[in-house]
């Protein structure tokens, strides 16, 4: 799958078949962030992946999900997650590094056929507790992966931007169309 074709079709996928996702494909996808730009090349962000059966509803435990969506139930969620955490000691300023990050992740992992959802709404000190990470690492987001359980769409509409599952259990996600964000010099 080229890079455009990536960027064209990936949307997020919260359901997932309980197939491990491989450990080699795991760093590849976690690479990709690593790659990521980073204001002035400092490079505060570090990266967890979890895949230990015995953590995963733990992690599972200390996020939110989209409501429009539903939370996975059991036998549909991640099979691994990669937590993305700032560095402090490196730098205070790494959300914007940690974002290139996150969607440099979510599309090489789309190109390698494997779905992820970038959670924000995280329990922080649950899940740093969990994890047992140093002070100085902060939680960014954690990515949740696994091989795709579901069909997600994303549709032009000027209406809304509110998801909703169709009858047919696709996840329909609206994307406001390109003439209504787009122009070119001048807005007016």
């Amino acid at each position: 799958m080229d890079c455009w074709q990536a960027i064209e079709t990936r949307r997020t996928i919260r359901r997932y078949r309980q197939e491990p996702v491989p450990q080699d494909t795991l760093v590849r996808i976690v690479n990709a962030g690593r790659l990521a730009a980073s204001a002035g090349n400092a490079q505060p962000i570090k990266f967890m992946i979890v895949n230990e059966a015995a953590l995963l509803p733990k992690v599972f435990a200390a996020l939110a999900w989209l409501r429009a969506a539903g939370d996975p139930p059991e036998g549909l969620r991640p099979t691994a997650y990669i937590v993305v955490l700032g560095d402090t000691a490196v730098s205070t300023s790494y959300q914007s590094d940690a974002a290139a990050a996150c969607q440099n992740m979510q599309v090489a992992a789309w190109a390698d056929g494997i779905g992820s959802c970038w959670i924000g709404s995280v329990n922080r000190p649950t899940l740093k507790e969990l994890l047992d990470t140093p002070d100085h690492l902060e939680i960014y987001a954690v990515i949740s992966l696994g091989h795709p359980a579901e069909t997600v769409v994303a549709e032009d509409d000027p209406q809304t931007t509110s998801a909703h599952r169709r009858s047919d259990g696709v996840l329909r996600i609206p994307k406001r169309p390109l003439a209504q964000v787009l122009r070119f010099n001048k807005w007016l």
